[in-house]
């Protein structure tokens, strides 16, 4: 895959990092490109932009989410994660949709968790086509406050949903759309989405209780995520950046979530354009400690976790028939506050 990506910044590599930082852990593609062979997770950075009418600066959004996340603490000591580096766009912009599925899809295949970010909101049509040569229906997640299926001869960004939904072959079991406004988006758009039976949640249903989202997130294969879902307080650097919205804390909750997810296999961060930010970069820093949770919440997942250590409490049922046995295990010190739950015969 090499031949897909360019590598590093100089100007990113020859800072000095803490011994525990991000940065100082990962795997980077700068002058050699990383060894996969023992990475669970590999960043994709993404330059792409010719899909939004407004793109300033957006092609420079990877260097500053980079920034911010190698600066970051590195906790967990079983990381195993690799930077490639940011894709080289295509000739065309469907040409880039078609590196990124390829990219994906043999990430995908080597068992690896691809982690896009940066470019806009339509790359996620590459990263649904990656999943087209898996043999496999996926379940796709959406968190945006307005539903992107307008007209498709009208701006990608604006569309891109709708090209995921109507995409042949059609691979898409089911769809889900999160943290949406209401006043933002089109009633008649929003019937039609519901005779899909697709499901929608509200802003303010998700900020009633955040918690009602881990069941849609277990369920799905692959997220999108649209930065400006984020309140403008606390993510300017978007365009269009709406005053309401979820806060950097709801969204890095979310991205712990899909982390932890056992069937969750891609996930990608959109939209960021630093022309819009404030002066200390802060949508920068979101995006960086989301992209964190997300990799923390992996390493939560079951086939990562030792359910012997103290950290968990187990409950053993015995059952009448055949000699069966349940054991329902959850974490001492709650985490996503989800039960585990194993059956013995």
């Amino acid at each position: 895959m090499e031949n897909f990506f360019y590598p590093i910044s100089e100007e990113l590599t020859q800072l000095n990092y803490h011994p525990r930082s991000f940065y100082a852990h990962i795997y980077a593609h700068t002058g050699f490109f990383p060894d996969l062979s023992h990475i669970d997770v590999v960043l994709i950075g993404l330059t792409e932009a010719r899909g939004a009418q407004h793109n300033q600066s957006m092609e420079r959004g990877t260097f500053e989410i980079r920034e911010k996340l190698y600066r970051l603490m590195k906790h967990d000591t079983r990381i195993k994660v690799a930077d490639l580096g940011d894709l080289i766009p295509g000739d065309t912009l469907e040409e880039t949709y078609a590196r990124i599925a390829e990219v994906g899809q043999r990430c995908l295949e080597k068992q690896l968790l691809p982690v896009f970010f940066g470019g806009s909101h339509d790359l996620d049509i590459g990263q649904y086509r990656a999943y087209e040569g898996m043999n496999k229906m996926v379940s796709l997640l959406t968190v945006d406050a307005k539903v992107d299926m307008e007209e498709i001869t009208g701006e990608p960004c604006a569309g891109h949903t709708q090209q995921i939904v109507l995409h042949e072959p059609n691979f898409l079991f089911s769809s889900a759309h999160i943290a949406y406004q209401r006043y933002l988006n089109d009633p008649d758009l929003l019937m039609a989405i519901e005779k899909l039976n697709f499901d929608l949640m509200r802003l303010g249903e998700l900020r009633a209780d955040i918690s009602e989202v881990e069941p849609l997130l277990r369920q799905t294969d692959l997220v999108s995520f649209d930065l400006c879902a984020i309140q403008a307080a606390d993510a300017p650097g978007v365009y269009d950046a709406q005053a309401f919205g979820l806060t950097a804390t709801e969204a890095c909750q979310l991205a712990r979530f899909a982390g932890s997810s056992e069937k969750l296999s891609s996930f990608g961060l959109y939209g960021y354009q630093p022309y819009y930010d404030d002066a200390h970069n802060r949508t920068a820093q979101v995006a960086a400690v989301m992209l964190w949770y997300f990799i923390d919440g992996f390493y939560e997942r079951e086939h990562n976790l030792s359910f012997d250590s103290v950290d968990y409490m187990k409950y053993t049922v015995s059952l009448d028939t055949k000699g069966g046995v349940l054991t329902f295990i959850k974490a001492s010190v709650p985490t996503n506050g989800g039960w585990k739950f194993r059956r013995r015969s």
